[in-house]
């Protein structure tokens, strides 16, 4: 099948931390985060955190992937900066989306300049802003929220209050996607925060937990969808979820497609999945151990650029 790499873009968005840490406001329902031990101190977590994301940002251009690298200089209180794939998407035709965000510390990411350097740098037509629904309690954490199928039209979203319905499905509407919502558990019953932890969709394959997907009926639902769109179906454990093998992001360089990822999640990888990717795409293996303490990996750092430049 050629996807004509729609679902894997040739540039990325990225924010450097420079005041990096695990953030309290989302501890309550992110069972990914880990707290730090106090045996480093909180500039020496940043300053780690730095580093791992200087060096990613250098495997990527290395890749052959353009990134466009953005400053937290940290004037306002935003931990997870780092992760921008949360406030914005972009999008075929032209199109951004700004998205409204769950803790109120996270709202402070959105930032003009990001905007600007899209519109300035490729063609933009247009820019929705559903930020505004913070104010009546409704929350859609962009491509954290969704897992994107941009072949298939299709967008895949677990459950959550960082997932609210009624702006899935304006959003869906305004951008000519499906909606398709799941309940999940994980093994300790907790629903699972941001669908990009549990599944990727690449060009040729996909990652998903499929027993994460509580109720039986969708989840055969979810697994037949994915069939139909000739794609190879990796089901994933929950042991490997918890080392992020879901949170990938499939991207276009210079040799063709690689499958961004930690090298924790890579690690968790059994051989025959990575036989299956390596038929398509080259792993691409990020050490960010500093960085998954938030709760994110590899594909909540990476905002993809599906735009065309001018």
């Amino acid at each position: 099948m050629n996807f004509r790499n729609v679902q894997a873009p040739t540039a990325v968005v990225m924010v450097r931390p420079h005041r990096f840490r695990v953030n309290p406001q989302t501890l309550a329902d992110n069972a990914f985060q880990t707290l730090p031990t106090g045996e480093l101190a909180s500039d020496a977590i940043a300053a780690a955190a730095r580093q791992e994301f200087d060096s990613a940002v250098d495997q990527l251009c290395a890749a052959g992937i353009t990134v466009h690298v953005f400053d937290d200089f940290g004037q306002l209180d935003t931990p997870d900066s780092v992760f921008p794939n949360n406030w914005f998407s972009t999008h075929h035709g032209g199109r951004i989306a700004i998205y409204p965000m769950y803790a109120p510390n996270r709202r402070r990411e959105r930032r003009a300049d990001v905007i600007d350097l899209l519109k300035s740098t490729y063609r933009v037509q247009e820019v929705i802003d559903y930020s505004g629904l913070e104010y009546d309690d409704l929350f859609l954490e962009g491509t954290g929220a969704m897992v994107l199928d941009h072949a298939e039209r299709l967008a895949y979203v677990a459950n959550s209050h960082r997932a609210d319905p009624v702006i899935l499905e304006r959003f869906c509407t305004a951008f000519g996607y499906e909606p398709m919502a799941f309940p999940t558990a994980g093994p300790d019953g907790r629903a699972v925060y941001h669908t990009n932890v549990m599944m990727g969709i690449a060009s040729e394959y996909v990652l998903i937990c499929l027993d994460a997907i509580s109720e039986p009926k969708r989840r055969d639902q979810v697994a037949q969808r994915l069939a139909d769109s000739g794609r190879a179906v990796l089901e994933l454990s929950f042991d490997q979820v918890a080392d992020f093998a879901g949170n990938t992001i499939e991207l276009t360089g210079t040799n063709g497609r690689v499958l961004a990822l930690s090298a924790r999640a890579a690690g968790a990888l059994t051989d025959a999945q990575r036989a299956v990717i390596e038929e398509s795409a080259t792993l691409l293996p990020l050490d960010i151990p500093t960085i998954e303490r938030a709760g994110g990996s590899v594909r909540c750092m990476i905002a993809g650029v599906h735009l065309t430049p001018r």
